[in-house]
C-alpha cells in the first residue's frame, strides 16, 4: 500500500460502522476519503551552483470543521502520496482532539542535510511566496514538521506578510516566541503523548517504575519524550536514531545521550566515535550498541516510534516485544503489521491521538495570535492536559464498549465529527 492507501484503509474501517448510523443514512460518506484540493508547484531556488528547481506540495484535505491545518516537511521522500496521507490523518487528528480546524499538509522534495542555511531560508521563503494565495489565518495554517523548525516558520511568515502587505502572525504556528509563537509549543507533541501514556498506565494499573521504554527516533519529539518519561520514573532502556541503537536494560540517561548527540550527531556517541566504540565503558555500564532498526525488537514494555512512517512492517513486526505502543510518529505501523499486533493483544495508542499535542498547542497559538492575548506556559500545559485526557477518555470508552482497537475508535470518533460538519454544510447530502 502507498502511505495514502494506508490512511484510507484506516478511514474505511471506521466508515463501515458509521455508514449504518441513522444520522448518515443515505449520505455518500466516502467523500471524506478524498482531499478537497491538491496544489503542486515548482520552487526555483538560487544556490551557489546556480538555479535549482524543487517540487513542492500543499494538500488541503478537508476544511468542514475549520481552516486547513498541517505542517510542512522538507524531506527527499515528501512526495504527493505521502503528503496526501499526512493531510488526511491531520483532518482526523484535529477532529479527535476536537479543535475547530481541518486537515492539510505540505512538503518540499529536498534533503535539507545537503543544503546550507541560506539555501534552507531561500526554500522556506519560496514556499510561502508560491503558496501565499492558498494560505492564511482563516484559510490554511502551516506549522513545522520533519526537518522544519521555528526559524523556518519565521522566514515563511515574513515572506507571506511581504506578499499580502499586512501583519498576520496567525497564518502560521510553531514560530519563535518573539513573533507570536506559543510557550509550550516546542515540546507539545511529546508532552501530549506523555499525558496520554500516564493516563493509560494509570487506568491499566501499571506503575511508571514498572515500565521499560524504548524510543525509536531521538529527534525533537523522541528526545523530549525520553526526558519527560525519565523524569516521571519510567526506565528508558533503548533509544535510536538513523546511526544506531543504544540499549541498556538497567536504564539510560536521556540528558547524557542528548549531550552526546549534540556533539557527535549520534545517540551512540555516548560510547562511540564513528564506528569505534569504548568496549570497556559499554561492558562496565552493561550497555550495547545495536543497528538502527534493532530498537523495534528490544525487550521493553512500551515502544515509542518517534521517527518516520512504516517503522513497523511485515519484516519487523515479529520482533516487537512491547505490550504497548505509543505512536509519536505519523503512520509508523503498516495496516498489515497493525493487524498482527492487534491479534497478539498489543495495545496501540494511535498517532491521531498520541501525537496530537503538537496540533493542539498550534491551535492554542493560533487562538492567542488572533486575540493578541498570550498565556503562560502553565496555562498552556493545563489546557493541553485537559484536552488530551478528554480525547483519550472518549476513545478508551468507545473502544471498550464496541470491542474495537483504540485506532478504530479514534478514527470512528474523528470521522463522525467531520461527517457531521460536512453534512451540516451541505458537502454531503442524503
Amino acid at each position: 500500500m502507498t502511505p495514502f492507501q494506508q490512511i484510507q484503509h484506516h478511514m474505511q474501517t471506521a466508515l463501515a460502522s458509521l455508514a449504518n448510523q441513522d444520522e448518515f443514512s443515505g449520505c455518500d460518506v466516502t467523500q471524506v476519503l478524498k482531499p478537497y484540493h491538491f496544489h503542486e508547484r515548482t520552487l526555483s531556488i538560487h544556490t551557489e551552483n546556480g538555479e535549482r528547481a524543487l517540487e513542492a506540495f500543499r494538500v488541503q484535505f478537508n476544511n468542514a470543521r475549520g481552516p486547513y491545518k498541517g505542517g510542512i516537511r522538507f524531506h527527499p521522500d515528501a512526495n504527493s502520496e505521502e503528503v496526501k496521507a499526512l493531510a488526511g490523518a491531520m483532518a482526523v487528528k484535529c477532529a479527535v482532539v476536537d479543535v475547530p480546524l481541518g486537515g492539510a499538509k505540505g512538503g518540499v522534495m529536498v534533503d535539507p542535510k545537503t543544503c546550507s542555511v541560506a539555501e534552507i531560508e531561500a526554500i522556506a521563503r519560496a514556499y510561502a511566496t508560491s503558496f501565499s494565495d492558498v494560505l492564511g489565518v482563516d484559510q490554511d495554517i502551516p506549522a513545522p514538521d520533519v526537518y522544519t523548525t521555528p526559524q523556518i516558520m519565521g522566514w515563511m511568515l515574513d515572506a507571506y506578510e511581504r506578499v499580502v502587505g499586512r501583519s498576520e502572525p496567525g497564518m502560521i504556528t510553531g514560530k519563535p516566541q518573539s513573533i507570536g509563537g506559543s510557550l509550550g509549543r516546542e515540546n507539545a507533541t511529546a508532552q501530549g503523548g506523555v499525558y496520554i501514556i500516564e493516563e493509560h498506565m494509570h487506568r491499566t494499573g501499571v506503575a511508571p517504575e514498572d515500565v521499560r521504554v524504548a524510543i525509536q527516533g531521538f529527534g525533537n519529539a523522541g528526545a523530549h519524550v525520553a526526558k519527560l518519561l525519565h523524569d516521571r520514573g519510567y526506565l528508558i532502556v533503548a533509544v535510536s536514531d538513523s546511526k544506531g541503537t543504544l540499549y541498556n536494560p538497567h536504564g539510560l540517561d536521556p540528558i547524557a545521550i542528548e549531550n552526546a548527540k549534540n556533539k557527535t550527531r549520534a545517540v551512540t556517541g555516548l560510547y562511540c566515535e564513528g564506528t569505534v566504540c569504548d568496549l570497556d565503558a559499554l561492558d562496565r555500564d552493561g550497555a550495547e550498541v545495536l543497528d538502527a532498526e534493532a530498537v523495534i525488537g528490544v525487550d521493553c514494555d512500551l515502544l515509542v516510534p518517534a521517527a518516520l512512517d512504516n517503522a513497523i512492517r511485515n519484516d519487523t513486526v515479529d520482533s516487537v516485544q512491547a505490550h504497548t505502543i505509543l505512536e509519536l510518529a505519523n503512520n509508523p505501523i503498516t495496516p498489515e503489521a497493525d493487524a498482527v499486533l492487534h491479534e497478539r493483544g498489543v495495545v496501540i495508542i494511535p498517532d491521531v491521538l498520541a501525537n496530537a499535542g503538537g496540533v493542539t498547542v498550534s491551535y492554542f497559538e493560533w487562538v492567542q495570535n488572533r486575540q493578541q492575548l498570550y498565556w503562560t506556559e502553565e496555562e498552556v500545559a493545563e489546557k493541553l492536559h485537559t484536552r488530551m485526557l478528554h480525547a483519550y477518555s472518549e476513545i478508551y470508552t468507545y473502544a471498550k464498549e464496541k470491542d474495537v482497537s483504540l485506532r478504530e475508535a479514534a478514527y470512528t470518533i474523528g470521522l463522525a465529527r467531520i461527517l457531521r460538519a460536512m453534512k451540516d454544510k451541505g458537502h454531503i447530502t442524503a
